[in-house]
């Protein structure tokens, strides 16, 4: 089974993307042939400084790998070192429906956020379809919200695939079903968006800061509280063992427990978590020829792939 995910390097990542998509996406290296991308064409619709995206899309690569991906089993590229890419875009554009785009959720939210309404903001989701269909993949894992985007995909490729032929697989998406939103820390989504996110590898000062912000309600230690509701207790269990998040949540409902002292057993357990992938992250960033050696081989590798699905696009619509 192929299975093909991508990361924008938009900034820095935080929680919400190791838990969403990070954590489920090392796990496929073990029991498929994966593809990862880092999707640095798409981060142009929101990134305009050059060197920010640079830095960005290299603290992605190194994020990765120090998280445990493994460039022997994942093919891991940059987008834009795969421009075959770029040209299969523009073969499904000529099958997909405005009134298609015009219907994505994304689009609409990022311009309600401010983002400019460019040509490449409205179609974005035909580069991810390009991204999606050219190596094949059988399926695309996804959080419930990015959903849509392999519909879409789905849509495009049956399109194309009517009008000139089976060119492209049909992929499926799989829900992560496993990991509930993350929250930030204001309680909302954790997002680069909203500006409340908690960074991987931030400095641990700021990463304890920002975990002593997360919003709680006013009730006082003796108060009984309710762990289902509480922002603090869901990154908590994330970190936890079924028994520890067991034994937490007892100690919420009982009273006598309050939230700062939750929040110190977050910082502890991310501490924990994260100080051995630091120093390997560390040891990476002293070997940069190391990192762009493997996106690189990487990206030879699946340009491979790629190449056959573009010459075969080409084929049916007539360019060879």
């Amino acid at each position: 089974m192929r299975v093909l995910s991508g990361i924008q390097p938009s900034g820095k990542l935080h929680l919400g993307n190791y838990f969403g998509m990070m954590k489920p996406a090392l796990a496929l290296q073990e029991r498929s042939e994966a593809f990862l991308f880092i999707a640095d064409y798409h981060a142009l619709t929101s990134v305009s400084d050059p060197g920010i995206l640079r830095q960005a899309t290299r603290d992605v690569a190194l994020d990765f790998l120090a998280c445990g991906l493994n460039p022997e089993k994942t093919v891991f590229y940059r987008q834009s070192d795969v421009p075959e890419v770029l040209e299969l875009t523009w073969l499904l554009s000529i099958v997909t429906p405005m009134g298609l785009l015009e219907r994505c959720h994304s689009y609409k939210d990022k311009v309600a956020r401010g983002i400019p309404a460019s040509h490449g903001l409205f179609t974005y989701p035909v580069l991810m379809a390009a991204d999606i269909l050219a190596v094949q993949s059988d399926v695309v894992p996804v959080g419930q919200d990015q959903k849509q985007h392999v519909e879409v995909t789905r849509d495009i490729a049956i399109k194309f695939n009517q009008k000139f032929g089976e060119v492209f697989k049909i992929p499926e998406p799989a829900i992560h079903q496993s990991v509930a939103v993350v929250p930030g820390v204001d309680g909302q989504k954790m997002s680069k968006s909203y500006n409340n996110t908690i960074e991987l590898f931030g400095a641990p000062a700021e990463t304890k800061k920002a975990i002593m912000r997360i919003v709680t309600d006013s009730k006082t230690v003796a108060d009984k509280k309710d762990p289902d509701q509480c922002n603090v207790f869901a990154l908590y269990k994330l970190f936890a063992t079924e028994a520890e998040a067991g034994a937490m949540a007892g100690r919420y409902r009982a009273g006598g427990l309050g939230y700062g002292e939750v929040k110190k057993a977050l910082w502890e357990r991310m501490q924990a978590h994260f100080e051995p992938l630091r120093k390997e992250r560390e040891a990476l960033q002293q070997e940069p020829g190391r990192v762009d050696r493997i996106l690189r081989q990487g990206a030879a590798r699946a340009r491979d792939e790629i190449q056959k699905t573009l010459k075969a696009a080409r084929r049916a619509v007539g360019l060879e």
